[in-house]
């Protein structure tokens, strides 16, 4: 009867695949091989399929154990964040509350919510990392913090939901005394017209985008680790690039930088994407981050 099934079960299958084989679950789950294999055979039997072809050296996802895996992972997360849900009714004020921002977000935006919800818990230490692109993604992995705000849709994770926030417009930016600005300001231009110079642009400090560009269009780049040197080396004219609107609206009013109309890299070389505020599902969010988080999706903290 499927009534039969437990949560253990449950884990224990996941825990193989994961780990691919029963002697690493075991180890991972520190039981006895012996009892690993007899909760998946408990499981097969409840089930009434076969999860496993244990004809190999190791064992093999049988066509069944496959469809049913992605169910398997789906309850784990659900009932982990139903007991973070009920842990943080149980729980107090945090003392401490960690928030990674990505680059691309107005960090004043940060400070308004900050300062809003220190009037509400003025005795709780708040740490905040600025990092770019996988950075935030994987400080809520690593639980290095428990709320993180990500700009785009580009890193994305199961276990972490997502809240909407504002929108954040990037624009391609050229120093005003750079041949770019020169020959093509106001001008719409082809992706040909910058390819061919030094185009600045952000590593990610994480490994989750391993392999993988954004953005770059450019046979010559000039890789950097931070959103200020970024801007820096574009102001001083060492390429290009694109940079949030927000932090480059100043330069472009006084004509220090310019605007460049690369259309292939979005209407008028502008690209707009959201921001979230994001945490994990499987930890319970303490009343300080419920509350800066609330602050940062509403309005509320605006004067």
């Amino acid at each position: 009867m499927l009534d039969a099934l437990t949560l253990d079960q449950i884990r224990t299958f996941v825990a193989i695949v994961d780990s691919g084989s029963f002697r690493s679950a075991a180890q991972k789950l520190s039981r006895v091989q012996s009892g690993v294999s007899a909760t998946i055979a408990n499981l097969e039997g409840t089930l009434g399929v076969e999860l496993f072809d244990r004809s190999g050296y190791k064992p093999v996802l049988t066509a069944q154990g496959q469809a049913l895996l992605g169910s398997a992972r789906d309850i784990i997360l659900r009932v982990d964040a139903l007991r973070a849900h009920a842990r943080g009714f149980a729980h107090g004020a945090e003392t401490e509350l960690s928030i990674s921002v990505d680059t691309l977000f107005p960090m004043q935006e940060v400070a308004r919510a900050i300062s809003r919800m220190r009037h509400d818990y003025p005795a709780v230490a708040v740490r905040v990392w600025s990092e770019a692109m996988g950075g935030p993604l994987e400080a809520l992995r690593k639980n290095r913090c428990a709320l993180a705000v990500m700009v785009g849709e580009d890193f994305r994770d199961p276990r972490i939901k997502f809240e909407p926030l504002m929108s954040i417009s990037q624009v391609a930016v050229v120093a005003s005394g750079h041949p770019l600005a020169l020959r093509h300001a106001g001008h719409p231009m082809e992706l040909m017209d910058v390819a061919d110079h030094l185009q600045i642009v952000l590593i990610d400090p994480s490994d989750i985008s391993a392999g993988r560009d954004f953005g770059i269009v450019s046979s010559q780049t000039c890789r950097v680790n931070t959103q200020d040197t970024k801007h820096n080396l574009i102001l001083g004219g060492a390429g290009w690039g694109r940079l949030p609107y927000w932090l480059v609206e100043g330069d472009l009013e006084q004509g220090t930088l310019v605007h460049l109309n690369v259309s292939a890299m979005g209407r008028n070389g502008e690209v707009t994407s959201s921001a979230y505020v994001a945490h994990r599902r499987d930890e319970a969010l303490g009343p300080a981050a419920r509350r800066l988080a609330d602050l940062l999706i509403s309005d509320e903290y605006v004067e």
